[in-house]
């Protein structure tokens, strides 16, 4: 098993470099981050305040974590830090997943990625402060990701606000048409073996919340081709291109990364983050494409940690495992398999009118529980309640409120079970 080192690990990027390879058995995930945010709940193994990029001591800071952990690689998720990372690569004592470094320099700079490719794909119009501009025209800083400082600027005003906030701002032509994502993976001997354009529906903080798979076009195949012909890639990137007037697509920027909403073809077969890994490790990888049309919408989630530890739970049948006594409630289905898997012991405290057994099997439940208490239904459930060291988990609020009143330990309803995962 490789160790392999996320950081930042609390961005949209290292998130899907979790979800794509937290069940692996060839790669165990150590998040590391500089601020605490969503990453502390989600990487198991996390590493907490490393220096930030622009810090001296951030390059010897990781030197040291990669000697302590044993890291094997190290999965940049910001574009700034994959070329910082990616340049002190020999001094860090280990692989950093990413294009060679003359590429990542090129595609950390929009104006350096048009120069490089003026000749090769349609680049946007680029115009001074002092030209005689036709608005709209777009800025966006030429060193930045996502839509941080990226505008639509209609009026002499507007540009001088967004040339004051963002001196190192491209002033570029206004494209108004349709924006594509194409998501490619190149192996180590440089051939393209994917690029799948997607659709960028609704957009949050530069990240696209609703994309859905775009078919085969070979118009888009042939400029993500000349790009891969032209610039050294390896492993996963990605490419954006949006349409002018005329309906001709015009390169936007360039990524030497995985996109954050690359799961979109995930979802069909093609798991970037273990692809660029295994290619980094020298195997020959083939990829395998379900072809089927995807479409991902994204919106805020939920991670808890609570204060509460505990060996047991006590948990009800009806309408809180089973509903409308036949369908599974995957919450909590879930939940129990999870307290397995962490060692806890599952007590059914139950009210059931039938035959509990032939239930569970029924229901495929029937050797899942460490106890089974099937009491009659004028019993009290508090009764059979025997470790303080433990919750309770059941719908009915009055059997809540019971059980914290007389023992004193946490209660759940069934919209909570989330939360305990």
């Amino acid at each position: 098993m490789k160790n392999v080192l996320v950081f930042p690990c609390g961005s949209e990027i290292a998130f899907e470099i979790y979800r794509s390879l937290q069940h692996s058995k060839h790669f165990r995930l150590i998040g590391a981050n500089s601020i605490a945010d969503h990453g502390k709940f989600v990487y198991e193994d996390y590493v907490a305040d490393v220096p930030f990029i622009t810090d001296v001591n951030f390059i010897p800071t990781m030197k040291h974590i990669v000697k302590e952990y044993n890291i094997d690689y190290i999965y940049p998720s910001m574009d700034s830090a994959i070329s910082l990372l990616k340049e002190n690569e020999d001094a860090l004592g280990c692989y950093v997943i990413s294009s060679p470094k003359e590429t990542t320099r090129i595609c950390s700079s929009k104006k350096k990625t048009y120069e490089c490719l003026y000749n090769i794909v349609r680049t946007p119009q680029i115009y001074r402060q002092d030209d005689n501009l036709q608005y709209p025209v777009f800025c966006k800083p030429d060193i930045g990701y996502g839509a941080r400082g990226a505008n639509i600027i209609n009026n002499y005003a507007m540009l001088s606000e967004q040339m004051n906030g963002y001196p190192n701002s491209l002033i570029m032509e206004y494209l108004p048409g349709n924006e594509y994502t194409i998501d490619c993976f190149t192996n180590k001997n440089g051939t393209l073996l994917f690029c799948g354009a997607r659709t960028r529906n609704r957009i949050s903080n530069g990240i696209s919340v609703n994309t859905a798979t775009v078919g085969k076009d070979e118009t888009i195949y042939k400029k993500v081709k000349r790009i891969n012909e032209t610039l050294r890639f390896r492993g996963a990137w990605f490419v954006q291109f949006k349409q002018n007037d005329a309906g001709e697509l015009v390169l936007l920027e360039i990524a030497s990364r995985l996109g954050g909403s690359s799961a979109l073809y995930r979802a069909r077969g093609i798991n970037f983050a273990q692809l660029s890994l295994f290619d980094a490790m020298g195997v020959d990888v083939s990829i395998i494409d379900n072809g089927f049309y995807v479409e991902m919408d994204r919106a805020l989630d939920n991670c808890f940690k609570m204060d509460i530890d505990y060996d047991e739970v006590f948990i009800d049948y009806d309408d809180t495992i089973i509903l409308d006594k036949s369908i599974y409630n995957l919450d909590a289905v879930k939940f129990l398999y999870y307290c397995k898997n962490k060692k806890i012991k599952l007590t059914l405290l139950t009210r059931h009118d039938g035959n509990l057994e032939e239930e569970l099997n029924q229901f495929h439940l029937i050797n899942l529980f460490d106890r089974v208490i099937q009491i009659g239904q004028q019993d009290c459930k508090v009764k059979y309640i025997d470790n303080k060291n433990s919750i309770f988990i059941d719908d009915s609020f009055e059997e809540r409120r019971h059980v914290i009143e007389q023992r004193h330990i946490p209660v759940f309803s069934i919209d909570m079970i989330g939360c305990l995962m």
